[in-house]
């Protein structure tokens, strides 16, 4: 890790123990309230010096842990550093994620080195948006690009998971039909709209970059980042404003889009992130249990995955976690082929438990579009794609979805 990493995993480490301590002395106050109510005005002279004493103690044991993190910080970046960032290591770069994904819309100034930005990597380092980086760093280029994004919690190395089993979706498609492949890391802790936002503007200085006149561009995206795709090209189609497709002149890239690709994408929301929605909420109606409800409700990304948010929804959220949809069901942009690939771990995929399960985390109906009766995003059949036998990470590499894609791609 380079110092200032270092120094920022520390400065965290001292925040997570006062915020830990924190939420002891919110659930020892809340017990005690309890019990000195119950009692009634006669237990008011204890009360008052169980909460100074409590309330004394508290205050020194927290904030003793931020201390120790700056002075554990400035001592680890000056004898543990190595001048390597974290995202160069496959375990670091995981964990560094992995704290991005639930915590990535909270890590302000002091922690800033340890929030992915939105770049384009190769070989592990950010490629600038640059005609000479970019030069440098595609020096096999050709006019044609296939753009990937990740999913939660992932990274641009997530599409290389068993790489040595079956052979990669980019490697496959500059084989076979010509893309360089382009992977993106971002933080996936941010709202899905900030990501579509930034997203938008890094194709559009990508594409100036690129050392060819582009014809055309393919778009891949893992899970959430199926709806950072979306939501990227609605702004970019809008020149980043908030409208509808057709009322504004699009940026030049969205104009080469050609096929997007959505693997496992929860167009309509994941389970989870509503299981997890309700139960912290029902954390906070209990005076005990109420200073943990934010440990489910406050990541942006999953607030956004419990409806399937790709436009700025989540503003009307109400405070107890986004219970209640309010999602805009945004239309697909026109002029490019949408596909939409969903597993199941059963074999079945149009089985019962298929369509319940899913691939654990996603269920088919999400993944493509459809809700009962009602088809909320427009994918036709002959676009759309069900696959059993396999869970939501193998969507990131495994020969049945590249024969699927290959077949969609060749198809009139």
């Amino acid at each position: 890790m380079t110092p200032a990493e270092l120094r920022a995993v520390s400065r965290l480490g001292g925040q997570a123990f006062a915020g830990l301590v924190s939420r002891i002395e919110q659930v020892h106050q809340a017990i005690g309230g309890r019990a000195f109510g119950s009692i009634g005005p006669v237990s008011a002279p204890v009360r008052f010096i169980h909460d100074s004493i409590a309330r004394g103690v508290y205050r020194a044991v927290g904030s003793a842990g931020p201390a120790a993190g700056v002075l554990g910080g400035q001592a680890a970046s000056r004898f543990g550093a190595t001048g390597q960032d974290a995202a160069g290591g496959p375990a670091s770069s995981v964990a560094l994620a992995t704290l991005n994904a639930f915590a990535g819309d909270r890590l302000g100034p002091d922690l800033a080195p340890l929030a992915i930005r939105m770049a384009v990597r190769v070989d592990g380092s950010d490629v600038e948006p640059t005609a000479q980086q970019v030069r440098d760093a595609f020096g096999d280029a050709t006019p044609k690009l296939a753009v990937f994004l990740h999913g939660l919690a992932e990274t641009e190395k997530s599409w290389l998971r068993q790489a040595s089993r079956s052979e990669p979706y980019g490697r496959r498609l500059q084989a076979e039909f010509g893309y360089t492949p382009v992977y993106i890391r971002y933080n996936t802790g941010r709202h899905v709209s900030d990501n579509g936002h930034d997203l938008a503007a890094l194709l559009d200085e990508l594409t100036t970059a690129w050392p060819h006149e582009i014809q055309e561009i393919l778009l891949v995206g893992h899970s959430m980042g199926g709806l950072v795709i979306r939501s990227a090209c609605y702004y970019g189609a809008c020149y980043y404003g908030a409208c509808h497709y057709g009322t504004e002149a699009s940026a030049p890239w969205v104009e080469r889009i050609r096929h997007v690709f959505y693997l496992g994408s929860p167009h309509l929301g994941a389970p989870l992130a509503r299981a997890a929605g309700l139960v912290g909420w029902a954390l906070g109606r209990v005076a005990e249990t109420r200073p943990f409800a934010d440990l489910l409700t406050g990541s942006s990304a999953i607030r956004d995955l419990r409806h399937g948010y790709v436009l700025d929804d989540w503003a009307a959220c109400d405070p107890d976690g986004c219970l209640h949809n309010h999602r805009r069901d945004v239309p697909l942009l026109p002029g490019a082929s949408h596909y939409a690939i969903s597993a199941a771990v059963s074999a079945d995929p149009e089985s019962p438990l298929g369509a319940v399960v899913g691939d654990l985390l996603v269920q088919p109906a999400s993944a493509h579009g459809r809700r009962g009766r009602r088809q909320h995003i427009p994918f036709s059949v002959d676009q759309t794609r069900g696959l059993g036998g396999m869970h939501h990470f193998d969507l990131l590499n495994h020969p049945d979805v590249w024969e699927g894609m290959r077949s969609l791609l060749r198809s009139p």
